[in-house]
């Protein structure tokens, strides 16, 4: 058999497997009741799920003027990592555009929609759009917008959803999204695609036909900032930012076009490079970010109509689409390629029309897929994005992709399930935890992701020339949190990490090579710090920088970006540093010395650099200054503090492990003499009989803090030895429990960063009155570690139902306050709940299924 036969024989083959309902409807084996049973228990109970439209009651809101709030309507986000992706709320719109990279846009698109026609046999035919939300602005005004809210569900556990539409139509239908987002996987999770399954069932005894519309505007060149600027700005709370608005709407030169192959009809949208003769000419490669391609496809299925209408307009009332639709369930066939005038904009549209009969029920797969390759942060600085290691870097791989993805879906969503179905099984885990668990993965997609494939030529003149260009690291990174837009900051990840660790190892790794890349960096240009008003250089040598950058500037070779405090003084980010290249290497099955000895050199330079620089007095400990030096930015720690103190005795201790696995003895014998001297001055300085005080020289030091002892937890998470007594880490957890958690609002909201003995407010500063999401999933994780595990559970609950409950899903914040306010949306912190997985790992071998570690 030749090669081309062989490739067209598997690919029926795959065909034939992917859509054993496209060659002919299926009648339901079971009774109509027993049938439509076994489809609702088809959508995971762990999901989290809300009626269809139906609004969310306090709703926490935002605590400062200049934090994002969007409000509650965001869902589940579509699209891989890097690729940029879609959110689409409950209530049936779609809501977030994270198409480019490391900015946020939220707002509703009318045009993108669904919308289901109906027809029993001998009845009135109706049809009504999928979405429970007139268009605001009084655009497709023409359509039936008017679908009742609470008739249906939406149900999510990332990176599935489904929405179930039941209580207005006859028949039963199910919408199921996804992305295959799967774990171990670097390449199709880096694609930029979003499948849609409609499932449909006639529970009658009369035939139905069914039509499902799929309409999508031409949104190419949309995604770029219009504000070409480096200007950084600076916000009410003294943090930086820079301004950001989407070209949205300028559509001019855009056309769409019906597409027809052997296996697959659909519509791609395109920008035209020209226009002549009533054809229309493509350039063969893009050169600039926003432009590329988008399609949507579907198979070719015997007993499914497919029809178009190529070119309407979605700023009209839409009745050259919505007529017909609505009144025979299928479009007039229109295709037009003339490409949209100068302030015109486009939409495209197509309707899969089949009719079943009672108690037939059928599958029709949609995907949409986007190929827009190219980022660019500060002007001219551009990357190509990761997934265009598998197609190529053109812009005009929409159409694969989109096939690609309806040939090999089924077998994404079994790996999926096989990922899942473990933890969802488990009757000893709650539901509340295995739905919090996936869903705050979410973050992963929508945090502003950059998955990098080299960079982008200055000038692109042919395809040799994309093909010649610099290759990358494949680095990957997410934004600290939509309002702190810098990338994978470093204390935040200490905590933020273990998602990607668990799941995504060699992301997490390359992630700390960029940053052993960066330490030996230094950068003498200066800003005006805004919690001293004083200026400050950017980047000491051997300093470990804050964050990797920002998405104006030049993300991996421009860091620490933030401008709240000067993170040259931090002295946790070192420890930090060191501690996760340890715990990686430890998780990963201690066999990867390449990456750490990569890191090596770096490890031990920040180290050295924060003994040698900090430690004032010669005790063996760096002293915290007073002014905020640490994850903890608004809450002042003087002299030996309980938190950064425990990393620093954690640091040391993996970083003599590393450096007997780098050879380098010299450096071994210097980090033991210095933790001989720190390690018995950590009790003496700072244990009070119950628990560790906040610091050796504060005036309120016997305060508790939550995450005193966090230096303890990573030493248990790594391997090492004890870096306090196992009794007195028993004690401070149960004084925390009681105080900061049992006694704060009577653990309503959570535990509190900080509180009195009595549990009342610290008043000082903001910070000991918050409750940080990500902190109480680190400390659940470091209870359930120590005997601990209810309590560890009721503290993490607490904060997940205040987030879900609370119209947060999708959008966890760092801090939630007992006011109902939240700070900081869309935060990495939060997807430390994996570092509660990690815990139940560590003391239930075999939780989960994983591939075996190379």
């Amino acid at each position: 058999m030749g090669e081309l036969s062989r490739r067209r024989f598997l690919a029926g083959t795959l065909l034939a497997a992917t859509f054993p309902l496209a060659r002919s409807a299926q009648s339901a084996p079971l009774g109509v009741s027993s049938t439509l049973a076994a489809l609702r228990a088809g959508v995971p109970r762990a999901c989290w799920s809300r009626p269809i439209g139906q609004p969310i009651a306090n709703v926490f809101k935002a605590r400062y003027p200049s934090n994002i709030d969007d409000g509650p309507w965001h869902g589940m986000p579509l699209g891989g990592f890097g690729a940029g992706c879609i959110g689409r709320s409950h209530r049936g719109d779609f809501t977030l555009w994270h198409l480019d990279s490391g900015d946020h846009y939220f707002r509703s698109q009318p045009a993108c929609q669904f919308a289901l026609f109906e027809q029993v046999a001998g009845a009135k035919a109706r049809a009504k759009v999928l979405c429970t939300e007139k268009p605001a602005d009084g655009s497709l005004a023409g359509w039936d917008w008017s679908y009742p809210k609470g008739a249906g569900t939406y149900a999510a556990i990332y990176p599935r959803s489904w929405f179930t539409y039941e209580g207005f139509f006859t028949s039963f239908v199910r919408l199921k999204q996804f992305s295959p987002i799967i774990p171990h996987n670097y390449k199709e999770t880096s694609y930029p695609v979003a499948l849609f399954e409609w499932e449909a069932f006639n529970p009658s005894d009369k035939p139905i036909t069914l039509s499902i519309l799929v309409s999508w505007e031409n949104m190419v060149g949309w995604f770029t900032n219009k504000f070409k600027t480096r200007e950084i700005k600076v916000r009410d709370d003294d943090t930086p930012y820079y301004d950001y608005e989407p070209l949205w709407g300028v559509s001019g030169g855009n056309f769409n076009a019906a597409r027809q192959e052997d296996a697959f009809l659909g519509l791609t949208m395109s920008r035209a490079a020209g226009f002549a003769g009533g054809k229309v000419s493509e350039a063969p490669f893009v050169r600039s970010e926003a432009d590329g391609q988008f399609a949507l496809a579907t198979p070719r299925q015997p007993g499914v109509e497919v029809s178009y209408h190529t070119r309407f307009d979605p700023t009209g009332s839409g009745l050259e689409v919505w007529q017909p639709f609505a009144t025979t369930g299928r479009l007039p066939d229109l295709v037009s390629v003339r490409p949209a005038a100068r302030g015109e904009r486009i939409a495209a549209a197509m309707a899969l029309r089949f009719t079943l009969k009672p108690g037939e029920r059928r599958l029709v797969p949609v995907a949409l897929a986007w190929d827009l390759p190219i980022m660019e942060f500060a002007p001219g600085v551009r990357r190509y994005r990761y997934y265009t290691k598998y197609f190529d870097k053109t812009g005009r791989n929409a159409w694969k992709i989109a096939t690609e993805a309806l040939t090999r879906y089924t077998d994404w969503e079994q790996q999926i399930e096989a990922w899942q179905t473990p933890v969802l099984t488990d009757s000893t885990l709650p539901e509340w935890y295995k739905s919090a668990l996936f869903n705050e993965l979410y973050y992963l997609t929508s945090g502003g992701a950059l998955w990098e494939n080299g960079f982008v030529p200055a000038r692109i003149t042919s395809i040799e020339e994309i093909k010649k260009a610099p290759p990358g690291k494949g680095y990957y990174t997410v934004l600290e949190s939509i309002d702190y837009r810098w990338y994978d900051s470093l204390d935040v990840r200490l905590y933020g990490s273990f998602a990607l660790l668990m799941n995504w190892p060699e992301l997490e790794k390359n992630v700390l090579r960029a940053y052993a890349d960066a330490v030996p960096v230094e950068d003498d240009s200066t800003r005006i710090i805004g919690y001293t008003k004083k200026p400050a250089r950017r980047k000491a040598k051997d300093a470990l920088p804050h964050d990797l950058g920002a998405p104006n500037e030049d993300p991996w070779v421009k860091t620490n970006y933030t401008t709240y405090q000067d993170c040259n003084l931090w002295k946790d980010l070192p420890c930090d540093f060191v501690l996760l290249v340890y715990r990686d290497y430890v998780y990963t099955g201690k066999k990867d010395l390449d990456f750490v000895r990569y890191c090596w050199p770096a490890a031990r330079a920040a180290l050295v650099r924060l003994k040698t620089t900090f430690d004032l007095d010669g005790d063996g400990f760096p002293e915290n200054s007073g002014a905020p030096d640490s994850t903890y930015d608004a809450w002042p720690l003087r002299g030996i503090s309980a938190y950064c103190g425990g990393l620093w005795l954690s640091a040391l201790l993996a970083a003599i492990e590393m450096g007997k696995l780098a050879g380098d003895t010299q450096s071994v014998s210097q980090f033991q003499s210095w933790y001989a001297q720190a390690q018995p001055l950590y009790d003496k300085k700072l244990w009070n009989g119950r628990y560790y005080r906040i610091d050796s020289q504060s005036n309120n030091a016997e305060a508790i803090m939550s995450d005193q002892l966090c230096g303890e937890y990573y030493a248990q998470v790594c391997g090492l030895t004890d870096i306090v007594p196992t009794a007195q880490a028993q004690s401070a957890l149960g004084v925390i429990y009681s105080t900061c958690f049992e006694k704060f609002y009577g653990g309503k909201f959570g535990c509190a960063n900080g509180t009195n003995a009595d549990g009342s407010f610290i008043g000082d500063t903001e910070h000991p009155s918050e409750i940080w999401t990500g902190i109480n999933f680190g400390l659940a994780a470091f209870m359930i570690r120590n005997n601990m595990k209810n309590e560890g559970f009721k503290i993490a609950e607490a904060v997940v139902r205040n987030v879900y409950e609370g119209g947060l899903q999708f959008r966890t914040p760092e801090a939630i306050t007992a006011d109902r306010t939240f700070r900081a949306c869309m935060y990495l912190r939060p997807t430390a709940i994996w570092a509660i997985q990690n815990s139940l790992e560590a003391t239930r071998p075999g939780l989960m299924q994983r591939p075996a570690l190379e």
